[in-house]
């Protein structure tokens, strides 16, 4: 499975106003990154930087002055997305903007099933949050000390392993044993992941013999149909 773990920088908060000018992604297959990543500043033409948004981000106007607008790098933007899931965090923020400029150009807008909010995510998984990218970070031991200003490819570096973190990261990797193999001319990695199920050495038990036969008398009075039937106490 394609990822691109993306951010973008805008002018302000207005996705029908204000314009984007700074897109990073960074690719990941089957979780894992590739090395492969996608940046560039975009000239928001007219629309000039809100101030609010200049202390987030420090992107100047005229520093944006040479770069190329949208129109002129959508079609690198586009082969680099192709057929790739887009996971931003709070990423209703990004698509608005995104789609704003695809609909500008008469583009499709991406549909919203490739869409993955990471924000979300953290949500469900930290109900009682904080769930900000410095927060979870923070969560998750990962380094963000270098963050003193908001970056479209910093910030989807930071994302990228927030994300591997939040579906398991090194923690699975204790449990899991993968075998990495490259295909002949691509830069894609194949990544096999083997399961393994048996413990060396089986725990010792912890009910006695009276909390055992309790067990087996209350899943008689449950029925054949109870699910401890299916397992042996």
């Amino acid at each position: 499975m394609r990822e691109i773990i993306f951010d973008t920088e805008t002018t302000g908060l207005d996705n029908k106003a204000d314009r984007v000018i700074e897109i990073g992604g960074i690719e990941l297959l089957n979780h894992f990154p590739t090395g492969r990543t996608f940046h560039v500043y975009i000239n928001p033409g007219d629309r000039k930087v809100h101030p609010d948004a200049l202390a987030v981000h420090g992107i100047t106007d005229e520093f944006l002055k040479d770069k190329p607008v949208f129109a002129e790098i959508v079609s690198d933007l586009q082969e680099f997305f192709d057929g790739a899931k887009w996971i931003a965090h709070n990423a209703s923020f990004d698509m608005g903007f995104i789609n704003a400029e695809f609909e500008r150009l008469s583009l499709a807008p991406v549909p919203s099933d490739m869409v993955i909010d990471t924000l979300a995510l953290a949500r469900r998984k930290h109900p009682m949050g904080p769930n900000s990218l410095d927060a979870l970070c923070r969560r998750y031991g990962i380094d963000n000390s270098h963050r003193t200003k908001h970056g479209a490819l910093l910030d989807s570096e930071l994302l990228a392993e927030v994300y591997i973190e939040m579906l398991g990261g090194r923690q699975a990797a204790l449990g899991l044993t993968t075998i990495e193999t490259r295909r002949n001319q691509s830069n894609e990695i194949d990544d096999v992941i083997e399961i393994s199920y048996d413990r060396p050495r089986a725990l010792a038990p912890r009910l006695s013999a009276a909390e055992v036969e309790g067990h087996a008398k209350l899943v008689g009075r449950l029925g054949g149909k109870a699910i401890w039937s299916k397992y042996d106490a």
